[in-house]
Formats: structure tokens, C-alpha cells, sequence
């Protein structure tokens, strides 16, 4: 990009796989995204690229300037661990190029995989990277838990304290009034672009603002730095249908033109240190969106269901007032944006919760009963009673805000996600009454066909549950096993030898 700025910059960018096989299997055979929280998920179909660029005068270059990027190209969204790999290596790359990738991709190499719940120590060009791999099973909102395993290891390791979070508070200095709208704008999918000086600011405010649903996983497309030669960028700019719900971060000013037809823009100065509370950007109308202003602002038509939180703003400038650290700021306003995900969450998952089968209902020679149909007026009626209010003091219109979430990609996310995860249960359930089971009673009166049908059954079930990984435990899993041989002995031998084979 024509890049006025001078020195080193770092952002990131996230882009679509194209063609070829996208297999949701990789080495740990999907391990990993099982006990990953959601927001962490290895991507099946984007890469995400963290980028170090430096740009500096130099009369030995033709241009007059030296001008590189290093780029590392990950299915992982850990933006903190990358970058700061990207700080130790890039400035060395930049001085000694090959042979010094060479050795870096050597010792990358060799790095144990991540695994959710472990601390991993990364050596890399004389430095130990230490970081903790987060689990689906920490508490939300915990912040990580210092880890003192340091294994006499030489030299200390550059302990970060997150592979993935970044400094929320600096990133929403400018719109913290407006936290609200933005919340439930991303809640809601709404196409949101982001007009920002830099691809750093660009970056930072994309992914800040896909993390502040936590733990609720952002289904829609966002891309942190978009630029006018992306591959989609006819995709978007087109006028003949509506946006996409996608957040795009951008800073050619072309994009105000191309653009101005989406529903929302924040534009935004550059980031400053999070000493003081810069200006609060304005809402204003889009058509107020001149092609000439500059001024920072959100441009929207958009009216809130929910009304401002007053107490948390003033917490922040209280905090601002005291000179409190920024990760302390930022600690606050991402336990705000978790209660309020949760509080408008939790009604979704007790409703969904009682659409599973009941336990007695599970018999072991039947398929397993049906998870009952998600019914929306059916939900809406349990909120008088077991609705947000009970967790958030934030009034406003919560069922005209549920009643837009249904339509939109992050409920669809969500719904299938869950369901996934309840039929497995449910399977799993299935296999654990087969286990308790009395199988020889119930041949006594059956037909080979019957027993042979139950064979393949059984067999078919094991190698689902393998598969899956179903949350079964593994001796009921052998007692399946040992149920099938025990059968299979009971037949004629002819059958026995066609049932071995298969």
C-alpha cells in the first residue's frame, strides 16, 4: 500500500481459503477445537495473516526507501503471540533475510502443538516465549493464571500474559459512550465499517470488536485490514445488493465513497496511550457521511434496544482520573461486555436446555428420542419470568433485541452449535443404557436378521463415537466392544466368518 508513516508498523488481516479441500481434521483429529473456547477455534475456511512492515529512508535502494514485510500466515487467531514472535524475528529478518527465516522455521518447527489448558514454552533465536493455551473450561472472565513451571529454563522466558487479548480500553477510547451500540450492533451482524488512519488502528478496532461478545462466538465474516485489492473487494463495494454481514476495516479514503451506501461507519483517529480519555466520537446521521469530512465519528441510523450504561463510563473516567494501569481499565469494561453477553445468553441456553429428551426417556434397543424443535414464541414466553432482567440491570427493550438476534448469522451459530453438541450427548447417553443392558435376555426371543441388524448397529454406533469423540467414557466404549464379540459367539458360524469380515 502507498504507506506515508515511517518506521515499523504491525497489523493483521484475515482472508478466505481458496478452493482446494478445507478439512475441519487436522493433525489432532479436531482435538483441538473441541477443548478450545469457541472465539479460539482453529478456522476451517480463513487464514488470518500478522503482518511487520518497516519502511525507512535508505539511498542505497532504487526508491530511496527499504520497504518490507514479514508475514506469518496462521489458521489461529492468537494475535498477541504472533506479534510479538513477529518483534523478535522481523528487525533480525530484516538485517540477515534468508538464512535467518531458515533457522526461526527450524525452531518452530520442533514447538509442541497447542493444547487447550497447558503452558507452552517457544524457544525461538535465544528467547523463551511462555504462554497458556486457554481452555473451554476456564471460568469466563478469570484472567490467566500466573504459571510458575519455569523448568530452570535459561534464559527467563518472555512470559505473555495472553496468547489473544488485546488492550480494550485503548482500542474503545473513542467510542466508550457508545459501547452499547457497538455491542449490540456486532450481537446483531450488522455490516459495520471501520475507516481508520493506519492498518494498526484498522486491525485493532476489527478484532476488539469481534472479541466483545465473549464467550458467544462471532459468526459472521470480518476482515481487520481490507484493502482495494482484495479479492472481494467487487463483492462489497457493489451498490445492487445489501452489505454483507461482515465488519471490514479500511483506511484508503476511496472507501468513503464505496462505502457510503453501508449502514454503519465508525471512523476513527489515531489510538493514543490510555492516559486520557480522547474526545467521544459522535453519532450522526449518514447522510451528515461527506465525502470531504474527516471527523471521527459513528455514522449510523441505528437506534439502540437497550439503554447507555452510565455507571460503567463513569468507572472508566474515574479510573482515567487515578491514573489506573490500562490492563486494570481494560480488565472492567471486558467483564461489562461478558455480563452483558451472558445475561442476554443464559435465558437462550436454559430455553434450549429444556428441549433435550429427558434421561428416562433414553431406552437401549430404540434410537434415541429427538431434541424438540426450537420454537421462538415459545422462548420469548419464559423471558417474563426468566428473562436478563434477573442478571442486568440494563433496561430497554430486551425482546425486540431478541427478536432481531434470531434472524441474524450469530443465533444460527449458535443453534447449531448446541445442537451439535446435544445430539452427541445424546448419543452418548444411547451407548451408556446399552452398557447397562441385559443383551443375552433380550436375544432369547430374536431372530438372526434381528441380531445380525443389531451387529452392524452397535458397530456403527463404536465408530461414530471414535470418530466424534463423543463424550463417552472409554470403558463403556470396550463393554460395546465386548458386547458385539459376545453376540457375534452367539450366531452360527457362517454368519460369524460374513460379520468378521465386514
Amino acid at each position: 500500500s502507498v504507506s506515508g508513516g515511517l518506521g515499523d508498523t504491525q497489523f493483521s488481516f484475515r482472508l478466505r481459503q481458496s478452493g482446494g479441500q478445507r478439512t475441519a481434521h487436522y493433525e489432532d483429529g479436531g482435538e483441538y477445537n473441541r477443548e478450545a473456547p469457541l472465539t479460539l477455534q482453529r478456522e476451517v475456511a480463513h487464514y488470518f495473516g500478522y503482518v511487520y512492515f518497516r519502511q525507512v529512508k535508505d539511498s542505497s535502494m532504487k526508491r530511496g526507501y527499504f520497504q518490507k514485510s514479514l508475514v506469518l500466515v496462521s489458521r489461529l487467531p492468537y494475535v498477541n503471540l504472533f506479534q510479538s514472535l513477529l518483534q523478535l524475528i522481523a528487525p533480525e529478518y530484516f538485517d540477515k533475510l534468508e538464512p535467518c527465516l531458515e533457522a526461526v522455521c527450524n525452531e518452530i518447527d520442533q514447538w509442541p502443538p497447542p493444547v487447550p489448558g497447558q503452558t507452552l514454552n517457544l524457544p525461538v533465536m535465544g528467547v523463551v516465549i511462555q504462554v497458556r493455551i486457554p481452555s473451554r473450561v476456564d471460568k469466563p472472565g478469570s484472567s490467566p493464571v500466573k504459571q510458575f513451571n519455569q523448568e530452570n529454563l535459561l534464559p527467563a522466558p518472555m512470559v505473555l500474559p495472553s496468547i489473544h487479548e488485546l488492550d480494550l480500553f485503548r482500542c474503545f477510547q473513542p467510542v466508550l459512550i457508545h459501547i452499547q451500540m457497538l455491542w449490540e450492533l456486532m450481537l446483531l451482524g450488522e455490516p459495520i465499517v471501520v475507516m481508520a488512519p493506519s492498518p494498526t488502528v484498522s486491525s485493532e478496532m476489527v478484532l476488539a470488536l469481534t472479541s466483545c461478545l465473549a464467550p458467544l462466538r462471532y459468526c459472521c465474516d470480518y476482515r481487520p485490514y481490507f484493502t482495494i485489492h482484495d479479492s472481494e473487494f467487487k463483492e462489497y463495494t457493489t451498490r445492487t445488493q445489501a452489505p454483507p454481514n461482515i465488519v471490514v476495516g479500511v483506511t484508503n479514503p476511496f472507501f468513503i465513497k464505496t462505502l457510503q451506501h453501508w449502514p454503519h461507519i465508525l471512523r476513527v483517529g489515531e489510538l493514543r496511550m490510555s492516559g486520557d480519555l480522547p474526545k467521544q466520537v459522535k453519532v450522526k446521521k449518514l447522510a451528515k457521511l461527506k465525502t470531504l469530512d474527516t471527523k471521527p465519528g459513528i455514522y449510523t441510523s441505528y437506534k439502540t434496544f437497550l439503554h447507555k450504561d452510565k455507571t460503567l463510563i463513569k468507572r472508566l473516567l474515574k479510573g482515567i482520573q487515578r491514573k489506573r494501569p490500562s490492563e486494570v481499565q481494560s480488565a472492567l469494561l471486558r467483564r461489562h461486555l461478558l455480563e452483558l453477553t451472558q445475561s442476554f445468553i443464559i435465558p437462550l441456553e436454559h430455553y434450549i436446555a429444556s428441549l433435550m429428551p429427558l434421561q428416562r426417556a433414553i431406552t437401549p434397543w430404540k434410537n434415541p428420542p429427538q431434541i424438540r424443535p426450537f420454537r421462538q414464541e415459545d422462548f420469548m414466553k419464559t423471558l417474563e419470568h426468566a428473562g436478563p432482567q434477573l442478571t442486568c440491570v440494563l433496561k430497554g427493550d430486551w425482546l425486540g433485541l431478541y427478536r432481531r438476534f434470531f434472524k441474524s448469522p450469530n443465533f444460527d451459530g449458535w443453534y447449531r452449535q448446541r445442537h451439535k453438541e446435544m445430539t452427541q450427548k445424546l448419543e452418548a447417553l444411547h451407548l451408556e443404557a446399552i452398557c447397562e443392558a441385559n443383551i443375552v435376555a433380550w436375544m432369547k426371543d430374536k431372530s438372526e436378521v434381528e441380531i445380525v441388524d443389531l451387529v452392524l448397529k452397535l458397530r456403527e454406533k463404536l465408530v461414530r463415537a471414535r470418530c466424534q469423540h463423543l463424550p463417552v467414557k472409554e470403558e463403556t466404549l470396550q463393554r460395546v466392544g465386548l458386547y458385539i464379540d459376545t453376540i457375534i459367539g452367539s450366531l452360527p458360524e457362517d454368519l460369524q466368518a460374513v460379520l468378521h469380515h465386514q
